[in-house]
Formats: C-alpha cells, sequence, structure tokens
C-alpha cells in the first residue's frame, strides 16, 4: 500500500509529508485548497509528463516522493527482483523536476526511466480521474480484471507458455525451409569433409612424433657413422692412438706415481677420477643409443607419406597440421547437429503439429472460462450501476475473436463496452462515458474485482460528481468496502461519502506573505464531525448540522 508521500516545491506546496494507511481514506475541502495537488504529485512520482509550470513559483526544481510497502508475492516485487531494484519489501518512487525542463526518476535510490517508473507504478496504484490514468480505457486493462475475477491465471501460464513453445519451434522451421538448400549443401559438404579426416585418422601428438621419428630415420646413416667415431675416440683405435679412456688412466697413473703431492694435484687427480667415470657412463648411453637406430627406407616411406598427407590436409583447411583431430572433432559434432530431429523438416512439422494441438486445446479451454466469467462480470456490474444512479445504464463484456487465431493471452480480445441510455448501441468506454459515469463505472468494476484485483491502491478522483442523496450514501459505502479489502483513497466532496472513510484528510489553503500554501491535515474524531458538519451546511455549523455529522459518521461506523 501507499504508506507516505512527501511533496516539496510542487504547485501551491512549499513542503508537505503525508502518511497514509490501509482502509478508506477521503480528503475534502474547500474548491481550490489542493485537494487534487496529491493526485498530481502522485502521477509526476509514477512517472508523468514533467511540467515546469508545477514548480513553485520561485523555486528551482520540485521533488515527489512516493512510499509503498509491497508484499513479497506481488506482481510489482517480482518485477522489482527482476530489474535489480529490490529493497526488502519497501518501494521508493522518486522524481525531479528542474526549471530547466529537465526531469530525473529514482526506483529505491537508483536512477530510473519515465518507461520503468510508468511500468511499475501500474503494479502499483490505479487512479481514477477524467484525464490521467484511466486503466480502465485499455483493453489489456480490461482483459486482466475479467481474467483476475474468473481466476484465470494458472490457465493463463499454461497458453502463455505452450504459446511460446508453438511460436518457436515455427520459427525454428520457418528459417529451416528458408535455408534447407544451403543446409543441404553444407551436410554435404561436412560429409566429405568429415569422412577425409576420418580416413586419415590423425591422433593427438602423433604429428610431433611422426616429425621426430622422420628425422631419426632420414639421418640414420649419418647418426651410426658419427656415433661409432665418438666410440673409437673414447675407447677404441684412433689413428693418433689418443683415445679418451686409456689417457685419462694414464694421466692418473702419472700423477698418483708423484711422491707428497700437493692440495692442487690431489683435486686434479680427484677430478680425472671422476672423468674417467662419466665418460664410462656416456659410452654406456651411446652404445644403447646406437643399437636402437638402424636404416628402414620402408619406415621411412611410410612415415614421410602419412605426415604429407596430413600437411596437406592442414593447409586445405588452414589449421596447423597437429591441430586436424580437434577439427575433425568438430566437423563431426556440426554434422550430427545439422542431422538431428530439430533440424529436420518432417519431424519439427509433426512436433509443430502436436504444440499447436496442446496451445488449441488450453487456449479453448480459456475461452470458455472467459465466457462463462464475462456473464457473470456483467451482471454483477450491472446490479453495481442500478445503485450508483446509472439504472439505465447497460454493461457488456464482447470476445472477439483474433484474426490470427494465436496469441500468448488467448484466442480472443476482451473488451467493456457500455450503454448509458436505453436503445442506444453499446460502444467501447471512452466514446460513450463521461468522465463522472467512467468513475462510477470504474467504482462498480472494482467493487466486483476487489476480492481478486493484484493493483492494492485504488484512488478515485470525484467519483461522486452529480449524485446525491440515497446513492452518495451508496457510493460511501462501496468504497468502504473496497477499503476494507485494501486500500482506497478517494477526493470527495460529499458529506456522505467523506463519513464512510476510516482515514480524513482535510486539505486547507493558508495566505503567505508572498504566496498561498496548501497543507493536508489529518482529523481526529472531533475535527470530523466539524469538516462533515461544513460539507453538509457551510461555513456556519449549527447545532442541527453538527447532530447529522455526528449521526452519518455513526451510522458509517454501525453500518
Amino acid at each position: 500500500m501507499l504508506t507516505a508521500l512527501t511533496i516539496k516545491q510542487f504547485t501551491l506546496v512549499e513542503s508537505m509529508d503525508v502518511e497514509f494507511s490501509s482502509g478508506l481514506t477521503t480528503i475534502t475541502g474547500e474548491t481550490g485548497a489542493g485537494k487534487s495537488l496529491v493526485l498530481d504529485a502522485l502521477g509526476l512520482a509514477l512517472g508523468d509528463r514533467g511540467d515546469t509550470d508545477r514548480i513553485r513559483l520561485g523555486a528551482e526544481r520540485a521533488e515527489v516522493c512516493a512510499s509503498f510497502a509491497v508484499s513479497t508475492d506481488s506482481p510489482a516485487s517480482q518485477w522489482l527482483t527482476d530489474n535489480d531494484l529490490d529493497s526488502a519489501g519497501d518501494c521508493l518512487l522518486r522524481r525531479i523536476l528542474t526549471r530547466d525542463g529537465r526531469s530525473r526518476g529514482y526506483i529505491n535510490g537508483q536512477p530510473a526511466t519515465m518507461t520503468q517508473l510508468r511500468t511499475l507504478g501500474v503494479m502499483l496504484i490505479d487512479i481514477h480521474h477524467q484525464h490521467e490514468h484511466q486503466s480502465l480505457l485499455a483493453k489489456e486493462h480490461q482483459r486482466t480484471l475479467l481474467d483476475e475475477f474468473g481466476g484465470h491465471q494458472k490457465l493463463l501460464k499454461q497458453v502463455a507458455e505452450d504459446y511460446k513453445s508453438w511460436h518457436l519451434a515455427q520459427t525454428r522451421l520457418a528459417d529451416i525451409e528458408q535455408r534447407a538448400d544451403e543446409t543441404l549443401a553444407r551436410k554435404d559438404l561436412l560429409t566429405f569433409q568429415s569422412q577425409e579426416l576420418i580416413e586419415l585418422d590423425l591422433q593427438a601428438g602423433e604429428i610431433e612424433a611422426l616429425e621426430q621419428e622422420q628425422s631419426l630415420l632420414a639421418n640414420a646413416d649419418t647418426i651410426l657413422f658419427d656415433s661409432h667415431q665418438v666410440l673409437a675416440l673414447c675407447d677404441g683405435e684412433a689413428p693418433s692412438q689418443l683415445t679418451v679412456l686409456p689417457a685419462l688412466s694414464r694421466a692418473s697413473q702419472l700423477l698418483s706415481a708423484i711422491d707428497q703431492p700437493g692440495p692442487a694435484l690431489k683435486e686434479a687427480l680427484s677430478l680425472l677420477d671422476s672423468a674417467h667415470i662419466q665418460v664410462e657412463e656416456a659410452l654406456g648411453e651411446l652404445q644403447t643409443y646406437i643399437a636402437q637406430v638402424e636404416p628402414d627406407p620402408a619406415r621411412l616411406q611410410r612415415v614421410e607419406d602419412r605426415l604429407s598427407s596430413a600437411y596437406q590436409l592442414a593447409r586445405k583447411h588452414k589449421v596447423k597440421a597437429n591441430e586436424l583431430p580437434e577439427l575433425c572433432a568438430q566437423l563431426r559434432t556440426e554434422l550430427v547437429s545439422l542431422c538431428a530431429d530439430d533440424n529436420d523438416v518432417d519431424a519439427l512439422t509433426e512436433r509443430l503439429k502436436a504444440l499447436a494441438a496442446s496451445y488449441q486445446s488450453q487456449a479453448k479451454k480459456l475461452s470458455a472460462s472467459r465466457k462463462k466469467a464475462a456473464k457473470q462480470f456483467e451482471q454483477k456490474i450491472n446490479q453495481q450501476l442500478q445503485a450508483l444512479a446509472m439504472a439505465d445504464a447497460s454493461l457488456q463484456i464482447a470476445l472477439t475473436p483474433l484474426a490470427g487465431n494465436y496469441s500468448q493471452k488467448g484466442l480472443e480480445s476482451v473488451e467493456l463496452l457500455i450503454s448509458t441510455n436505453p436503445g442506444q448501441a453499446h460502444r467501447s468506454l471512452n466514446k460513450v462515458a463521461s468522465g463522472g459515469e467512467l468513475s462510477r463505472v470504474s467504482l462498480a468494476i472494482q467493487v466486483v474485482a476487489a476480492h481478486n484485483s493484484t493493483i492494492p491502491v485504488l484512488v478515485f478522483d470525484e467519483v461522486d460528481v452529480g449524485i446525491g442523496g440515497a446513492t452518495a450514501e451508496t457510493v460511501g459505502k462501496l468504497l468502504r468496502e473496497l477499503g476494507d479489502h485494501g486500500q482506497v483513497i478517494c477526493i470527495s466532496h460529499l458529506p456522505q461519502v467523506a463519513s464512510c472513510a476510516h482515514h480524513h484528510l482535510l486539505a486547507k489553503k493558508q495566505k503567505g506573505e508572498t504566496s498561498n500554501q496548501s497543507h493536508l491535515v489529518a482529523l481526529d474524531a472531533k475535527q470530523r464531525i466539524a469538516e462533515i458538519a461544513r460539507m453538509l451546511g457551510g461555513e456556519k455549523i449549527t447545532a442541527k448540522t453538527r447532530s447529522h455529522a455526528e449521526e452519518m459518521l455513526g451510522a458509517a461506523v454501525t453500518g
């Protein structure tokens, strides 16, 4: 519900803080006192077009803050969560309008566009007056009212899900059919390319192994000759007889024969012994390597042929040879995807038929339920219209089949039609009803829909225009009934309506030194009696009018 409204430098208001409670709150006051500025300020907070003329004279900017308490299971709460604007059950809408025409909006302290303010606003509050926020005139809202009355939430969700699945399948099928020739050519190409790579059957890391083996086989003769030369130099028959191991042994013998060797000679002898050991180990490794090297022209040819095939395919696909296994996997995955059922026209066509049948089944159930609910809804609304001094008015709910026969909201549009005079054809609300009539029609609808409505706050401006007497009492009782189920704010000039309120605010205008200022004052029990007495008899309050006011207040509480 709306919990508080702060207004600064807006029209006749310098600064105003108003707190609201659940139930019916009426705002009364003399003409020009500023009753409607509350609605204008709310409209600004909800994303209405900002007019710099509404900035208070002498001020550079106007500011409005509207605070709402939002239940966790409400559409508004879900919207806030989806847009990362959630604030633990609170919702603060803030709007700033500057003299240079700039306008800024905020939701829970974060910058927001006017579209976001308006989108969230329609989930929080429904304002009914003659010019703005007449959501009742929107067909979408009229459909929502009927579906809420009929309890169609589950059916609507199923219809929307079936429509989405059907629409996606239809779009996919159209895309596949449009690209059929291109897809077929791509499948043929992928089949050929995949087959080449599959036949090559190149394994991960195989290129590096083949290149190493090819290098070894191609240089086998040179490797063996040079290796044997090294063996001869280390421990064999060299032309100069300067083989390494015998030379190291002779050097060690000579040094060992020296008497009283110094530290340097001892270190030299130790190093020669280590060198002898290392050369022997090197000879062992060299002999092992020579045993593995064997010239094999046939194997060399096979290795070179495989490398050649790999290099050729790599150039063809413009990749490195060692990337061919990964490329083969990618091509096969794409080919499997193109051959899958969701790319098969026949399979998709059958799936589309099944989805269409499911949608039609659920949508027809929704249509039947809407037809039944429409009769009950219009009957109850017409009963309320009779009580609201609109005895000649008649409301009908038109369910018109959609031309395309498919939508996520069902098979038909919903529109409320009204006739305000006998014999007059039923037409759209905005073409027939006057502002005052539309307010009463809205009141009748909201009373009927109150138990199912998702909009927590209802605001009525001058809903009692053109009525009086018993009808005014009926309007007051209906508004109080609405207030028992939520929060209703009503600007009224009738004491019969004001006396039915749970809370009463009085708009007062005070003259200042340079300009007038408007205030809203919450009235206590005695002040309410005085205000209702004023509404009954004017500025001069008599004992009789005060007694009548007390009687009206008492009747409203007990009634």
